[in-house]
């Protein structure tokens, strides 16, 4: 019996020093200090030497807190031009907004806006220019216009012989893949190319997967080059330094924004003109939900929210836990399917731009028909499974475990 315990005992042992070094392997992993595109300077500034550069940027063009345009400078970087994306080069500037050229009032460079009218630099704007440089951080979401200015300047950079250098920055919805994928009869700036809503790759992941599948005009190439993060895998959390545009402010709207982003094509408020935005959602006419929110004007974020001045009733999310939420890994479609229930006798619930987000026809036919949250979801399997074997072919960082593999 002794020797039986002393057995045991020896197991208890091995096993506590087992879990205490996997728990210190553990930490010393997460300590590792992520570097991303940016901040690994070394991989790009030899490039960067005798040439006039342009620089696709915005307020989260980062390196080290610093600016990347502000470092590049100290380091005598010729920067022609700067081209900047929806919201603007400093990022103050609402959804939608026209954005006009004009002058970065710190350095004095010359500011092209590619939004509005003007979404693909021309040739007289890459006049002079040796290389592109591309550092915009991405949510992941395919209706984030931030992909569609990537694929213009790409065209341009390959239609005028100029390479493209793309400094990489973690997705932070990098760690799943859902949605239904978009049928290019229905592409459009919130929607170029054939992947789901939720894509699960970088953004210099992307680009490669742009280039490789050929989608740019006339099936054209890039000369592109992606400097990769470092110590950053799909599975680790990250919180964006900064705000990636106005109305995405922290962690738990950049996790709802896939979900909640199809209420832009209904008649229902995603609470933009409130201090949380993307994290609630209402109706003046709505029965159910126990909050209650009043649309303003904000500058810079929502100039005029729908029901601007009225009040509201609805649903605040923001009790929901982020990190619960994340490893769910998938669109909640109960927000929409629950807002369809309310107002489903109203003629104009959704709207023409309900289609550009969701890439297909068929969501909204799926909704107005009753299907279940689960049968939508099954109906998309077969166009991941697909889109999972292209997207395999990009990967810069190891995979994560997805049930549809």
């Amino acid at each position: 019996m002794r020797k039986i315990k002393q057995i045991m005992q020896f197991h208890v042992l091995i096993s506590c020093l087992i879990i205490q070094f996997g728990m210190s392997a553990c930490a010393q992993n997460n300590s590792e200090e992520l570097i991303v595109g940016a901040d690994n300077y070394q991989e790009y500034l030899p490039a960067l030497e005798s040439k006039n550069i342009a620089i696709v940027a915005n307020q989260s063009s980062l390196i080290a807190g610093e600016h990347l345009v502000d470092f590049l400078l100290t380091k005598n970087v010729q920067i022609a031009k700067i081209f900047s994306p929806e919201h603007g080069f400093r990022g103050n500037a609402d959804a939608g907004e026209k954005i006009a050229n004009g002058k970065d009032v710190k350095t004095g460079l010359s500011i092209i806006s590619l939004y509005g009218k003007h979404y693909k630099p021309s040739a007289k704007d890459l006049e002079g220019v040796n290389l592109v440089l591309f550092d915009i951080q991405d949510v992941g979401v395919r209706f984030y216009t931030y992909i569609s200015t990537l694929h213009y300047v790409m065209e341009a950079c390959a239609e005028q012989n100029i390479p493209l250098i793309v400094l990489d920055r973690p997705n932070p919805n990098g760690h799943y893949v859902d949605g239904p994928v978009l049928e290019m009869e229905h592409s459009s700036f919130v929607g170029m190319h054939p992947v789901p809503v939720v894509y699960g790759m970088s953004i210099g992941e992307y680009a490669k997967m742009i280039n490789g599948e050929h989608w740019l005009k006339n099936k054209i190439q890039c000369d592109l080059k992606v400097v990769p993060c470092q110590n950053w895998n799909r599975n680790k959390i990250y919180s964006l330094p900064v705000k990636p545009s106005p109305n995405l402010p922290n962690d738990l709207s950049v996790s709802l924004y896939p979900s909640l982003c199809f209420f832009e094509g209904t008649e229902v408020s995603a609470g933009r003109g409130t201090d949380a935005p993307f994290q609630l959602y209402g109706h003046p006419s709505f029965t159910q939900g126990e909050y209650k929110f009043t649309p303003r004007s904000i500058s810079g974020a929502s100039k005029y929210p729908k029901f601007e001045g009225k009040e509201c009733t609805g649903y605040d999310l923001r009790a929901i836990n982020t990190q619960e939420f994340r490893n769910r890994k998938e669109i909640d479609l109960s927000f929409l399917l629950t807002a369809y229930g309310e107002l489903k006798k109203e003629p104009k619930f959704f709207n023409s731009f309900f289609m550009n987000l969701a890439g297909t026809k068929k969501l909204r036919k799926q909704i107005e028909n009753s299907l279940s949250e689960e049968e939508i979801r099954k109906s998309w399997d077969a166009d991941i499974h697909n889109f999972l074997k292209i997207r395999s072919k990009y990967l810069i960082y190891s995979d994560f475990e997805n049930e549809r593999n």
